[in-house]
Formats: structure tokens, sequence, C-alpha cells
């Protein structure tokens, strides 16, 4: 009984210094404990002394462990690597981690997280969203925009150069607005739910382009004379990256530029001659500036002895001789400016190099740090608008609209699509609210704005699938009175820029953030890749025992928390969703232990295995949107009109979860290792479940009936009461009915009858003449079932109207002539 005891109690302590990633000194006491304990037991002999004393004597003398065993271990580490190119580690160096690193750690700090700042506007930009930005949005007529005009309006232009909405990222020394990344975004959102066109037209100039990296990188003389004019619009900017023959991999652009001496106002200077060849370059047809990339090579060593200087950005006017603003493009029939530019042999003074010269070569590494936080700014704003926008309407549309006498929004199969949509705009608003805040405390997540970017366009596609299914013939009917379609069309674009979604998923996510955010693998490769020997065999060996022991650590922590359900594992008092803390650190350690064990396995060939670095990509990811979930309901004051909304949010995310451990296990490269790392990161098989109906009938229910958390999801959308606009029709129309509806319950139950629009006002003045109600009842029915009818009423077009919009041409038949 004594053996059993003991060897119980080397257990235990072993999975306690294992649980708590106890160091190796302390390891080795505990090793030296539990042998003199069995061996006092008689229950190893005493030679077991003879094989673990050698044993810990190597690895805790560094210079022994380094000669016997890691020196040997970076020579193989050396030898699997793959090369890694100028453009990859620039990428990975772009930018920081903030939460991401702390997921990868197996043991999230909770109180990090809900002790950083709350995504708040300042004064100054709620008044600016409140005032201007309204103002915009109603000078805004979309269909006039996409089908009439294929623009936006003279006014509209005016206004965003008066009230400086190119400028937002401008800093206020420069005569622009400095808002914040929440700001940004919030402006962004509201503007993309009354017009993509326009969303898109503001957003560029706040992104990824000339503003944000003149902002940074740019000499004196270009931020005095430039940043002023951005600001007020008397510039209008493009960036122009992509080419016919380089897209994602902006790396390969084949636009060149070689150094040489030129003529420019009049003198002779160093410069480049450029040629140029780009498409799909939004603002291009308007732009009076033009920010381009393009790799700089130096033949006659007018700069020194290297040959090839790299990727250089440069500022060009648009007037220059040589320069060629093409032909418009048509993104999708959305009329925001987008087209192509040419040059050929346009010579170009070292001045307008970004930066100047010291820059020369810089430029993706210039474009990788900017990225790295406007991604998760523009982008996920736009997918949220559409998610607000659609969770509006489409819930209103699902309460006044009826068949069989009942809103189509109490069928479950309409039930379960509004379910969809307003539980993924909660988390796409938590995301974008949490990252943006972490933008402003100075942050520049690289790998999370990569996860906003493709999560955030993937639930606006969603989203507007759904509200399209629901709505049907009301969605599909493009025309003045359409406020889905125009989105719907425009989903691709948002899929396929700045990183298409197939590549963000597959390559960039996971890709990038094991090596970002993983405590000791960064710090492994920088040793591998030093050319310095000694220090490399020191930063090696220090950085592999302490992976040994993280990875043994989370093998345990997951094996614990999986046969505990995590019920012992601390967690913030949260109220109602202190459970999720628990779910998502055991998630975390599961991840990171199947991760490490993965990137061991096949080191740099999980590169090329991107449907696995996928996989892994997608549980980082929902451990990350969950984590926003936590944050904001916490933020927001546990509002249990909310909750709904967030559980579902958090049960889809360990689902999905889930899910995606199980395609890795079930695709794992090791088919004998396979078993035994199921058992360890899911030991009783599939502990989460979808959300179940009763919770996604609440959530539905929050659509469909006016209430402080419809308002707060839909929050930050443009919503007006006007009559006579799309958008302002039908909350008319939602209210209308609502008030309507006890109403007409009263006159079926007093007279028995069925209320249809035949014998609607018969019924009525009946109701009347019975005393059952009211003259001002019987009006108030009918105001609701005329607003209804101008709600769900769709666009018809005569075929002159058809050829005027460029929809259909000839369809008119054609008159014979005498």
């Amino acid at each position: 009984m004594s053996v059993v005891l003991t060897v119980i109690a080397v257990i235990v302590v072993a999975l306690a210094l294992a649980w708590f990633a106890a160091p190796l000194w302390l390891w080795s006491l505990g090793v030296i404990a539990g042998l003199a304990a069995l061996s006092l037991d008689g229950s190893i002999p005493w030679i077991g002394w003879g094989i673990a004393l050698p044993v810990l004597l190597i690895l805790n003398v560094r210079p022994l462990r380094r000669a016997l065993l890691s020196n040997r271990l970076l020579v193989w580490f050396r030898s699997v690597l793959p090369p890694l190119s100028e453009t990859e580690q620039v990428a990975l160096d772009a930018g920081n981690t903030w939460w991401d690193a702390e997921l990868f750690t197996g043991r999230p700090d909770w109180k990090k997280l809900l002790e950083a700042p709350a995504a708040r506007l300042t004064e100054e930009e709620q008044a600016f969203i409140d005032g201007p930005v309204d103002e915009f949005c109603k000078l805004l007529d979309d269909w006039k925009i996409t089908a009439e005009d294929k623009d936006l309006p003279p006014e509209a232009w005016d206004f965003i150069r008066k009230h400086k909405l190119f400028g937002m990222i401008i800093p206020k020394e420069y005569g622009g607005l400095e808002f914040s990344a929440l700001a940004n975004s919030t402006i962004v959102m509201k503007i993309a739910t009354r017009s993509l066109t326009a969303g898109v037209t503001v957003m560029v100039p706040n992104s990824l382009g000339p503003g944000e990296l003149l902002t940074h990188y740019g000499t004196d003389e270009q931020k005095k004379y430039y940043l002023p004019r951005l600001a007020n619009g008397e510039e209008i900017p493009c960036f122009a990256l992509t080419s016919p023959w380089a897209g994602s991999d902006a790396g390969g652009i084949p636009d060149i530029g070689i150094v040489c001496e030129g003529e420019y106002n009049g003198r002779k200077t160093l410069g480049f001659r450029v040629s140029w060849d780009k498409r799909y370059i939004t603002l291009a047809p308007v732009a009076t500036v033009l920010g381009m990339a393009f790799k700089a090579y130096d033949p006659n060593g007018l700069l020194g002895d290297k040959k090839s200087l790299g990727i250089t950005l440069a500022l060009i006017p648009t007037d220059m001789p040589g320069v060629e603003i093409g032909n418009r493009a048509n993104p999708l029939d959305a009329a925001f400016m987008n087209g192509t530019t040419r040059g050929k042999d346009v010579f170009i003074p070292m001045d307008m190099l970004i930066g100047g010269q010291e820059y020369i070569g810089q430029g993706w590494k210039m474009l990788m740090n900017c990225l790295s936080a406007g991604r998760a700014i523009s982008l996920p704003a736009l997918g949220t608008g559409a998610g607000k926008i659609s969770s509006r309407m489409t819930g209103a549309y699902s309460r006044i609209r009826k068949q069989f006498r009942v809103p189509i929004g109490r069928f479950e199969g309409v039930e379960e699509a509004l379910t969809r949509i307003a539980g993924l705009t909660y988390r796409m608003d938590a995301m974008r609210r949490v990252t943006a805040a972490a933008i402003d405390m100075g942050n520049k997540p690289s790998v999370l704005s990569a996860i906003l970017k493709y999560h955030a366009t993937e639930g606006m596609r969603q989203v507007l699938n759904d509200a399209m299914d629901i709505h049907g013939g009301r969605g599909v009917i493009l025309g003045p009175r359409n406020y889905l379609g125009r989105a719907y069309q425009g989903i691709p674009i948002a899929i396929t820029v700045e990183g298409a979604n197939i590549l963000t998923r597959s390559m960039i996510i996971f890709g990038q953030g094991a090596i970002r955010c993983h405590p000791f693998l960064l710090r492994e490769l920088e040793a591998a890749y030093d050319t310095d020997q000694a220090r490399a065999r020191i930063n090696f060996d220090r950085a592999l025992f302490s992976h040994i022991g993280f990875t043994i650590s989370n093998a345990v922590r997951a094996l614990v928390m999986g046969l505990t359900g995590s019920l012992f594992v601390s967690a913030p008092a949260a109220g109602p969703l202190t459970g999720y803390y628990r779910q998502f650190s055991r998630m975390s350690s599961a991840f990171t232990f199947l991760a490490d064990v993965t990137l061991l396995i096949l080191g740099g060939e999980l590169k090329r295995k991107e449907k696995l670095s996928a996989r892994f990509g997608d549980v980082l990811s929902h451990l990350y949107m969950g984590s926003t979930v936590l944050k904001t309901f916490e933020d927001s004051g546990r509002p249990a009109a909310d909750l709904p909304m967030a559980e579902w949010a958090l049960q889809d995310s360990l689902f999905e979860i889930q899910k995606a451990m199980e395609e890795i296990l079930q695709n794992y490269p090791s088919r004998f290792l396979a078993p035994l790392l199921k058992f360890l990161v899911l030991p009783f098989g599939r502990p989460y479940k979808r959300p179940n109906d009763r919770l996604g009938r609440k959530v539905a229910d929050i659509l469909l009936e006016p209430s402080e958390a419809r308002d707060r999801l839909t929050r930050g959308a443009f919503i007006n009461r006007d009559p006579q606009d799309p958008i302002g029709r039908m909350e008319v129309a939602f209210e209308k009915v609502l008030a309507s509806e006890p109403i007409e319950a009263k006159l079926v139950k007093a007279l028995k009858a069925r209320l249809d629009v035949n014998n609607l006002e018969d019924t009525l003045k009946h109701g009347v003449a019975e005393g059952v109600i009211t003259e001002a009842e019987a009006q108030t029915v009918r105001e609701g079932w005329q607003a209804t009818f101008e709600a769900i009423l769709t666009d018809e077009f005569t075929p002159e109207q058809y050829r005027e919009f460029g929809v259909v041409r000839d369809a008119a038949p054609k008159q014979k002539t005498a």
C-alpha cells in the first residue's frame, strides 16, 4: 500500500511541476526526491540513481548540455529550415503581438485583457460622427450613385474636402483630424451602411496609402507639403501596388526603376527612371498624387556596389510627363473610382521617394508595418457595417412581412438565419472594437489584423447571404428601394483586397502567428539564422529547453483540463460567462500543445501544408474572437439582454475550434501520433456542441422586437425615419406594425374575423361600429398596413429606364418605319 501511495505522490508532484511550468532545476529536485522516496520503498533498485544522475548532470550543466545535445540539434534544425526570403523576414518583423501572443502561451492571463482600456470614442470624435458624418450620409443616394451617376455627387466630394474626411489619420499639426483607430473604423462603418461606394472612397486614403506612409516615413519637407493638402482634399491620393503579374505576391512586382541622372525642373539631378503597369487601383481615375511601389536597381553603381536595391516607394504627381492614368474599371457595379495607371521611363527625382534616398529598398517593410494596423481597421469596418444594417433591416422585415398570417421571423428556418446574422454581427463588432482599442494603445498587431480581415469579410458574406435569403425577391430586385443588393454585390471586393481570403487563411494567420506569437519559436529561428556561432548556440540552447518544458506543460494542462472539464482552472469572476473563460483557457493549452508537436514533426514543411495551416489558423482566430466577446460583454457592464448573443458567439467559436482540431487530427501527417494527440487534447471526444435552438430563438427575438439590446447591436449604422428613404421606410413600417398588432388581435378575437388585404377596410369599419376599436385605432391599423406595403414593395423600370441605367441594351422592341 505504501508503494502505491508513493507512486501516486510522485505522479501528482510531476503533474504539478508540469502544470506550473516549473524550471529545470526544480524538476531536477523533484526527480531526486522521487527517486529517494521510491528507493526507500524498494520500488526501484538503487541503480536508478546511476541512470538519473548523469542525465540530470547533462541537463543542468549548460556547457555540457550544449556540447552533447543542443549544438547537434541546432545543426539538424538548420538543415531542415527552408530559406527565409527577404520579404518573408520583413513580414515577420512587421508590427507586434498583443493578446494573440498570450493565447499562444496556453495559459492566457485574462486579467491582462480585462484591464486593457475599453473601446471609447472621445467627445470630439462622437460629435463628429453624430454631426458631419450623419450629414454626409444624408447626401448619399446609393442607387443614384451606382446606377445613374456612377460616382459620388459633387456635393459629397465637396463635403469630403470641407470636413477633412480624407484626413482622419493625419496629425492635427498638419491640418488633419488625428482621430483614433476606433473613430476611423466607426466612421467608415457608418458611411458603408449607407453606401459601399462612399465607404470605400473614404476608407482608402485613411488606410494603407500616401497619408499613412508619409506620416510614418516622410521627410519633413514631404510632410509639410503633402499632409495638409491630403487632409483638406486638395490632393487626392491613390496607392499603386498590384500589377497584372503580381497580386498577393507583392514581392513579385515586375515594375522597375533604374538609378540614373535626369532633368527635373530645369536642373540635372539623381533619380530613378521608372516603368510600371498597375491595375485595380482605387481612386486612380481621380488621383492627383500617385503612391507607387517598384523594384529599384542600380546597374551602374551610382549609389554604391549593390545592384538590386529592393522594393522602393515613391510619391508622384499624376500630371508629370509620362504618367498615364488609364481607364476606369467596374468593380461589380460599385461606383468607387478604380482603374489603371501606367508609366514608361518616367524620371523621378530622389526627393519624390517616400522618406527620401535613405528609404530606398525599404518599401516592403514600410508597407507591412502600415498594413499590420490598417488591415485591422478598414475592412473589418465594412464587414461589421454590413452585419449591423443586415441585422436592423432583416429583423424589421421579418417582423412586418407575414406568411400564413404569421410574421416570417417566427418560422424556425428564418429564425435560424436571423440568429446567425445577430450572433455573427455581435462577434464582428466585438473584435472590431477590442482590436481598435489595442491599436490605440500603440500596438500594431499584424497577426490579429489578418484574423480580423478574414473573419470580418467572411462574416459579411454570411450575414448578407442570410439577409438575402430572408428577403427573397425584396432583396433581389435592384432599385432605389433596395438596401441590400449593392452590399451583396460588393462581397467579393472585400474578400479579395488587402490579401485574398484564401491566402490569408491558409498561409498568413497561422503561418505568421506560429512564429510571431510563440514564446520560443522565433528565438529558435533567430538563433538558427544567426551567423555568430557562439551566440547562436547559447541562444538556441536556452530557447530549446524552455520550449521543451513549455510543450510538456501544455500537454499536461490540456489533458488535465480535458479530464476535469476545466472545473478547477482559475478564471475571472465574470458572472454568467465565468465558465467560458475556463473553456477558452483549456483550448488555448490544447491548441498550443498540438501546434508545438506539429511544428516539431513537420518543421519548415508546414509552410507547404496549407490546409493544415488553415485549420490551425481557424483555432487561433476563434480563440481570439471569443476573447473579444468576453471582453466586450464585460466592458459593456454585463447587460443581461446581450447575454444570448454573447453566449451564442462563444459557443459557436468553441464548436469551430473543436471542429478544426478534429480535422487537423483526421488529416494528421503522423497516423501513429494522431490517436495519442486526440486523447491528450480531446480525451472524451467532443465536449462542445453548436448553440441550441432555445438559445438561437432568444438571439433572433432581439432582432424582432424594439429593445436596448437591438439598439446596441446596430449602434453605429446610419438609421433614419424618412418614409421616402429605403432604410427609413422600413424603420417606419416596423414601428407602425408594432403599434397595429395589438389592435388587430383585438379585432380578430372580438369579430372572429381574418384580416387580409381584401377585407381590411370593411373589418375596420365593422370594428368601429361595434365599439371594438376606436376610429383612431382603425387609422393606426390602416397606417400599419400601408407602411408594410410601401416597405415590401420593389422597384420596376420601363425599357427606356433600363437602357438609361445601362442594365439592358436595346431591350424595347423596335418600331418598323413606313
